[in-house]
């Protein structure tokens, strides 16, 4: 019975070690930005939490505007439903609506109705050109918002002269409406809007910006006297902060769609991440070089192939494995040479006694050198390959 020895895989597929050592610092740094991603949600929500709403001492809340507000004898009310911010509408009231763009159409359409004719002030905090149209008519958000944050009045509006500088920078307006006041111009265009609604003698406030109503600036410029001086001037206010819980939000048929509602932050981030996606697709595929068209079979010199393998082994100190194609090739080729058929070249009973009556030498050095152990280092590599080059010129030998 005769065993044949079998030459070690020399597949160059990557191992799951060598998958981890190359995918480990995309993996980190994936994990680094969702923890990033996670630390800034929580920050944010926690600064986020009662913005705008006057029962909150956060510093983006508005307690001290209505602190502030209740000193001076008017009243303030938060509502959370379209419902009740119309019925609310009167000449003694002012409606401050928080978020004007998270309503949807049918509710600007309705509130607009509800205020128009009540003879009292509405005041818009930073609408945009989603909610300008219905609870605004004739006043247009400009695209580019102000890059300053504190504005001087640059107008005839009393409560504006004497409140002074104030944090007024953020959304632009420009308006067609005749008799309108037009204050703290950024680059030409106001950032403040009074608009008159005759003959009841009520208007609509157009606030660029809601920093003159947060806890944290309320003592700078001249912000609580502009926030007293607007929201003061009826003795009752009613504090609008809607809710997409509304019911006459869900009942709305033309509401508007969920890509809407998000924030304008979240669309422009998942569209920076596609970019980066991108660029880094590009980048890879960049390093992999053109698509060169090429005739197959392909013709390969032996050395090249030879040298090809060789670098391989090399890399992966793979001695073992190019120990054992050295010695099965010698073997392959000395069988015949000695009268030994090729399929029995890797059996030690069968070819070592047929090379040792063709030499005459010591079947001991034979079988260490065609079947003995890996070498422990390249110089023994080296070695071996002599030993076998002289053993089959040897045999070669007339």
């Amino acid at each position: 019975m005769t065993t044949e020895a079998t030459l070690p895989s020399t597949s160059v597929s990557p191992t799951a070690r060598q998958m981890w050592t190359r995918t480990r610092g995309i993996l980190l740094a994936l994990l680094l930005l969702l923890a990033a991603a996670v630390t800034i949600a929580v920050i944010r929500s926690g600064a986020e939490h009662g913005r705008l709403d006057p029962r909150s001492a956060d510093p983006y809340g508005s307690r001290a505007v209505a602190a502030l507000l209740a000193g001076h004898g008017v009243s303030t009310r938060v509502v959370t439903t379209l419902d009740e911010a119309r019925s609310a509408a009167g000449p003694e009231t002012t409606l401050l609506v928080a978020v004007p763009d998270l309503l949807t159409d049918r509710q600007q359409a309705r509130l607009q109705a509800a205020t128009a004719a009540s003879g009292g002030r509405t005041v818009l905090v930073a609408p945009g050109t989603a909610s300008l149209d219905k609870l605004a008519p004739g006043v247009t958000a400009d695209a580019a918002p102000s890059l300053e944050t504190t504005l001087s009045p640059a107008c005839s509006l009393p409560a504006a002269r004497r409140a002074g500088s104030a944090d007024t920078g953020g959304i632009r307006y420009s308006t067609v409406v005749h008799g309108a006041d037009s204050c703290y111009p950024s680059d030409g265009l106001p950032t403040l809007l009074r608009i008159p609604q005759p003959p009841d003698g009520g208007d609509t406030v157009v606030l660029g910006a809601p920093d003159i109503l947060y806890n944290d600036r309320l003592d700078e410029q001249g912000n609580a006297s502009l926030a007293l001086q607007l929201l003061g001037s009826r003795p009752h206010l009613v504090w609008y902060l809607p809710s997409l819980s509304d019911d006459s939000a869900a009942s709305a048929t033309g509401g508007r769609s969920f890509f809407d509602l998000l924030p304008s932050g979240w669309i422009w981030g998942t569209l920076q991440l596609f970019i980066a996606a991108a660029l880094a697709a590009l980048w890879r595929a960049r390093r992999l070089g053109p698509l060169v068209p090429e005739k197959l079979p392909v013709a390969i010199r032996a050395s090249e192939t030879v040298e090809g393998r060789a670098r391989l082994y090399r890399k992966a100190n793979a001695r073992d494995r190019a120990a054992a194609a050295l010695r099965s090739t010698t073997r392959t080729r000395l069988a015949p040479l000695v009268g030994v058929p090729v399929a029995q070249a890797h059996s030690p009973e069968a070819l070592l006694p047929a090379l040792s009556a063709h030499l005459h030498g010591d079947g001991q050095a034979l079988e260490s050198l065609l079947f003995g152990p890996p070498p422990g280092d390249d110089a023994a590599l080296i070695s071996l390959t002599e030993q076998l080059d002289a053993l089959e010129s040897e045999v070669r030998r007339p």
